[in-house]
């Protein structure tokens, strides 16, 4: 008797071809390969060609408001803090004392000055080392050499940038258009302050989480209820830069399934933006306000990741219907979205596959994945995969 299934021998080389190009035009391109998700070596790479030479967010100016404030970040592996000085002006630095590179601070707060723990150097605000106990007798030693190490640092609506390359050009000139984008859908912007961070661990490649958000292909199967809020047929992403897109005007009803609101000073049903290289904006509709949610590697595990999701509002008060949309957001849309990518994690390990495609449309729908394309193509030039015009 033949046809059983001990019988069926189908190689995996026959099921998954060759790896196929990635291209520059998104329509002809196959995607990034799998390694590119799961590789340690890869995500090894990515610290220097990505994360040691980009604009990196790691707070608001809200934060640091009061001269002698400051508050800690990771870029990656490095330390780095953020301070107001006594002038008001805020500074970036490497977060290592200078005598023998014990961290200087941890968490946030405010202090006349910065006191290392180990030997008590102490720092000003502004990164000069103001005193060394038992230096006076040593010679050569000038404090002026042993300052803060400083980090470029710029200020985009109030939101706070580092970039570990002191050669980078200014984030402006990287991202022309995005401050006026994000004034136009938040108005009170120059009057939002800090309110909330969530936190969330995931299983899957920081990259995987942002080719999610990068299209809404997924979301009429996936997120009923972000598709009762917003009008999906008018959802566009358009690619600008080094950061994309994503708005769609207001649905039809402000009493939808994710939750009520009345219009706010604009109205629409989402506007959201990617900045290079793991940054997404979100604005919903209603009372005003911005949350920004960030996609951390973690180092030594290339299929782990950290999310961040950070809400300013005015006052750095939510009201009672951004408190809604903020429970809508850490407990139905997340949750959805962390689900979906942590299995497109255990597939890219699966000898089944190694590359799709992107779905492109000539009209640039809410079904295509241009901007996904958009994301990868910057990856694949700063690991310098081969790319085919």
């Amino acid at each position: 008797m033949s046809g059983g299934v001990g019988e069926q021998s189908i190689q995996v080389d026959q099921i998954v071809r060759p790896e196929q190009p990635f291209r520059r035009d998104p329509a002809r391109s196959f995607t990034l390969p799998a390694r590119y998700y799961t590789s340690a070596e890869h995500q090894r790479r990515e610290k220097d060609a990505v994360f040691d030479r980009s604009w990196f967010y790691v707070g608001h100016r809200s934060q640091v408001a009061e001269p002698g404030s400051y508050f800690t970040a990771t870029v990656y592996d490095q330390q780095v803090m953020v301070t107001c000085d006594d002038s008001g002006e805020c500074r970036a630095f490497y977060n290592v004392c200078r005598h023998r590179g014990h961290e200087l601070v941890r968490g946030s707060g405010k202090a006349r000055a910065l006191t290392c723990p180990y030997h008590a150097w102490v720092y000003s605000l502004d990164g000069t080392l103001r005193t060394a106990r038992n230096t006076a007798e040593l010679d050569d030693f000038d404090r002026c050499d042993f300052g803060l190490a400083p980090i470029g640092l710029n200020d985009l609506c109030g939101f706070l940038f580092v970039n570990l390359d002191p050669s980078a050009t200014p984030l402006a000139e990287q991202a022309p258009g995005l401050e006026d984008e994000l004034r136009h859908f938040c108005p009170e912007i120059d009057s939002i302050a800090f309110a909330q961070r969530d936190s969330y661990e995931v299983g899957c490649n920081w990259k995987t989480l942002i080719d999610n958000f990068l299209e809404c292909y997924h979301c009429a199967p996936a997120h009923r209820d972000f598709v009762d809020l917003v009008d999906m047929p008018s959802y566009r992403s358009r690619v600008k830069g080094i950061y994309s897109n994503h708005i769609s005007k207001a649905a039809r009803t402000s009493d939808s399934s994710a939750y009520s609101f009345e219009p706010g000073a604009v109205e629409f049903g989402f506007a959201g933006w990617f900045l290079w290289p793991n940054l997404t904006i979100w604005i919903y509709p209603g009372d005003a306000h911005v949350s920004l949610l960030q996609m951390l590697p973690v180092p030594g595990h290339p299929e782990r990741a950290v999310e961040y999701q950070d809400w300013f509002c005015p006052g750095g008060s939510p009201t009672p219907q951004l408190k809604e949309a903020m429970m809508y957001q850490k407990d139905v849309l997340q949750p959805e979205d962390i689900g979906l990518c942590e299995s497109v994690q255990r597939g890219l390990r699966s000898n089944g596959y190694n590359q799709g495609r992107f779905v492109v449309d000539g009209a640039l729908t809410e079904l295509s994945e241009h901007t996904v394309h958009h994301f990868q193509l910057m990856v694949a030039e700063a690991l310098g995969h081969d790319i085919v015009d």
